[in-house]
């Protein structure tokens, strides 16, 4: 069976998928947007696991339990802060995406939801983030075809519409 790709535009707090990732900062402690977000949602033990965890460097990622979250997992993904392109961002990135996948395969998963990491605080250019994103996840799927659904999950309608684009291609 082929892995479905798909953009919706829902709070990714609310869905009901195997994993949700996190865009999270090195710290994994919290902190504002989709981090404060999913932090809140999933209470307060989420906090005691992740400080158990030591951090995260960019362009790696965490994976934890998803406490009161719908989702079993919340695989925490360190994004790179946008320095105009020339420090190694979208390689940083597209690690982000690889290394959420390898650990939701390696954890038996079949379903994941990414938010548009880096794009928020961070500031990554969405035109930029958005494809190196869906090309990570197609080159992962096309190595190991493991997952049964990717989901990007999208904030804004403006979001959604570049991923629908991207994945229309």
């Amino acid at each position: 069976m082929a892995t479905i790709l798909r953009a919706v535009k829902a709070d990714i707090t609310m869905l009901s998928v195997d994993a949700i990732v996190n865009a999270a900062n090195s710290t994994l402690l919290g902190g504002g947007g989709v981090d404060g977000a999913i932090h809140d949602a999933a209470g307060p033990a989420l906090l005691r696991e992740c400080e158990r965890l030591g951090g995260c460097p960019p362009g790696e990622a965490r994976i934890t339990g998803g406490y009161q979250l719908k989702a079993k997992h919340i695989i925490h993904a360190v994004g790179p802060v946008w320095s105009g392109g020339g420090r190694g961002e979208q390689a940083l990135l597209a690690s982000c995406y690889e290394r959420s996948l390898q650990l939701a395969v390696g954890h038996g998963l079949g379903s994941i939801a990414f938010p548009s990491i880096s794009t928020g605080a961070y500031g990554y250019p969405l035109e930029l983030a958005a494809p190196t994103a869906v090309r990570a996840v197609r080159e992962f799927i096309a190595r190991s075809g493991e997952l049964d659904q990717v989901i990007f999950c999208c904030f804004s309608d403006g979001h959604l519409g570049v991923y629908r684009q991207l994945l229309a291609q």
